[in-house]
């Protein structure tokens, strides 16, 4: 059992009545002795225990975490879609204000941001005696770092955010104007993670994993001053988790992505999953149902992912660029992570492709049931069941962690804020090869050492150009080019970074421009052969998938590197003037 998601089920209906107003008439006027009422509530460290967990459990939302995610995997250059499902929309930027992904998704992150000022504005008027003071601190520190974490998202989603520090008491507080993403983190995230960092633990108890931690807090402020260019303090934040010496690699890179080993060495902050808990519901009940009851516990996303022959969707393809890349990500021979595999382990735990080795959905590749045809080279396995079962769970109950900061993460992250922040790109590789050593393939000092001082610029297809690498001398600018076209997007692909990794870095409509070019090589009759099986190493078949031909030209930057607000909240705030 997952030790936070125990409390959980109670905990909802807990706060949806504690959350409430007692003032409306009830029959006759009387009113229920042992109704549980504000009055009643707050009372102890179990109440605020069990509020703060209705504040964890808003995590576990479809467009938090879950399957809604879909929606964002393929705004970036790592997926694609067929043109009848719902991420169509968002891979080719046509979704609107109304598109009910954005709409859930600012619901849901204000639910977050709403239950975290909940317990927050009831610490602050406790009375005295009745809360232990590391007590109080620590559930402080938590609910601000989940409102800092909402906020975040929130920010670098919708590109501002409403900004409320308490909870609501009128419609005038409650309609406030949107502020910038500068405004957001100078008034609540940047106070909100520094409160954490001095007051959360560097661990849990077993029975309390998942609790936010010095680390996640640390990770994500150092976050906040990476995506706002201030490379330097990035970069001692970073450093300051790395040299904790509390966090690691592990030696499988499958322990990220699987139910088992969960909150490892390199977990740094994850969100619970569960296959059993409240295991008489659906996996797509959400804990806000209409009754007041509890949610599923567990999460969708893999019916969203796997494979449409076992029980999924596949709404999310890999792209071929992805595909590509995975490819040439070349096995090191003498490194044993990969217990002589001739695909790397980080390729076999990220997708499915067509002449992929080993099981797939417990049974061989060649004797897969998986539709190959359709231009698709390779299904995701990120999230999916495949490793374990023969079929994605029914009723849509997958137990799979989501990840949404690992150690790996924040090696990528300290190494791009090295070079930026002095141009040290030698420091940067050092980094860079940690995680690719633990990948199991060719590390770029090795490339170096093997060419001259030259490593692959692998993001130029050499299926395209040519069928050879294409090397490069390192700098920082080609070092800084590897984070952001290979690294970052092979190793975290499918966790949530990808577009906003992109938009940051400004070249969102570079990237679309590019594999717009691939895609209409590989459409030339002349160039590949697609009557049969296709042709190494992406064995495209049928078509070739058009994943960039609307995004590269409808990609307006002041238009798409960040959703609109939803159409209901600009119609009903008075404070919006957008």
């Amino acid at each position: 059992m997952k030790a936070m998601n125990k409390i959980i089920i109670k905990s909802l209906a807990l706060l949806a009545l504690v959350i409430t107003s007692c003032n409306e008439s009830t029959f006759l006027d009387e009113s229920n002795p042992n109704a549980l009422t504000v009055d009643r509530f707050w009372k102890t460290e179990a109440h605020f225990n069990s509020a703060l967990t209705t504040a964890y459990g808003a995590l576990q939302y479809r467009s938090v975490s879950g399957a809604e995610l879909v929606q964002e995997f393929v705004l970036g250059d790592i997926a694609g879609t067929q043109p009848w499902y719902r991420p169509a929309d968002f891979r080719n930027l046509t979704y609107n204000n109304a598109s009910i992904h954005l709409v859930n998704k600012w619901e849901e992150l204000y639910v977050g941001v709403f239950r975290a000022n909940t317990v927050l504005d009831q610490l602050s008027l406790v009375e005295e005696g009745v809360l232990r003071d590391d007590f109080k601190a620590e559930i402080e520190a938590q609910a601000r770092f989940l409102r800092a974490f909402f906020y975040f998202q929130i920010i670098h989603t919708y590109g501002g955010a409403m900004i409320h520090d308490g909870v609501a008491q009128s419609i005038a507080e409650l309609n406030q104007p949107i502020s910038s993403i500068e405004e957001v983190n100078t008034q609540m995230i940047i106070p909100d993670l520094e409160f954490a960092m001095n007051n959360l633990p560097e661990s849990w108890p077993a029975n309390e994993t998942g609790r936010a931690t010095w680390g996640a807090a640390t990770s994500m402020l150092g976050k906040v001053y990476l995506y706002d260019e201030q490379w330097g303090q990035a970069a001692t934040l970073f450093k300051e988790v790395i040299d904790s010496g509390i966090y690691d690699l592990t030696r499988n890179i499958e322990d990220n992505f699987t139910h088992f080993n969960e909150f490892n060495e390199e977990s740094i902050f994850e969100v619970n999953y569960s296959f059993d808990l409240n295991s008489g519901n659906s996996g797509f009940q959400e804990d806000s149902d209409t009754q007041g009851g509890s949610g599923a516990e567990s999460t969708t996303l893999s019916t969203e992912i796997g494979s449409l022959a076992h029980g999924a969707f596949n709404t999310v393809l890999t792209s071929y660029s992805l595909h590509e890349l995975l490819v040439h990500d070349e096995v090191d021979p003498n490194n044993p992570i990969n217990d002589g595999n001739l695909e790397s382990r980080r390729m076999n735990y990220t997708i499915a492709p067509r002449n992929g080795e080993g099981d797939y959905y417990l049974e061989p590749f060649a004797e897969s049931p998986a539709a190959w045809g359709g231009g698709i080279t390779a299904f995701v396995k990120k999230h999916s069941n495949w490793y374990h079962m023969t079929q994605e769970p029914l009723r849509g109950r997958s137990g799979i962690n989501f990840r949404h900061i690992r150690y790996a993460d924040v090696l990528l992250m300290y190494a791009e804020a090295t070079i930026n922040a002095n141009g040290d790109f030698m420091t940067a590789i050092q980094y860079i090869d940690m995680v690719r050593s633990r990948a199991g393939v060719y590390t770029l000092q090795q490339y170096m050492d093997m060419n001259g001082g030259m490593f692959p610029a692998f993001h130029v297809s050499p299926q395209v150009n040519g069928g050879n690498l294409t090397f490069v001398a390192p700098n920082a600018q080609t070092v800084m080019e590897h984070i952001q076209k290979v690294e970052r997007k092979i190793e975290l692909c499918f966790e949530g970074h990808r577009y906003k990794d992109l938009v940051r870095w400004g070249i969102v409509k570079e990237v679309f421009d590019e594999l717009r070019a691939d895609e209409v090589w590989r459409q030339d009759e002349s160039n590949l052969d697609l009557s049969g099986i296709g042709e190494a190493p992406l064995f495209i078949s049928g078509f070739v998938r058009p994943d960039f031909v609307l995004s590269s030209v409808n990609y307006r930057s002041d238009q798409h590197d960040y959703f609109p607000i939803p159409t209901a909240e600009v119609l009903n705030n008075q404070n919006f003037n957008n």
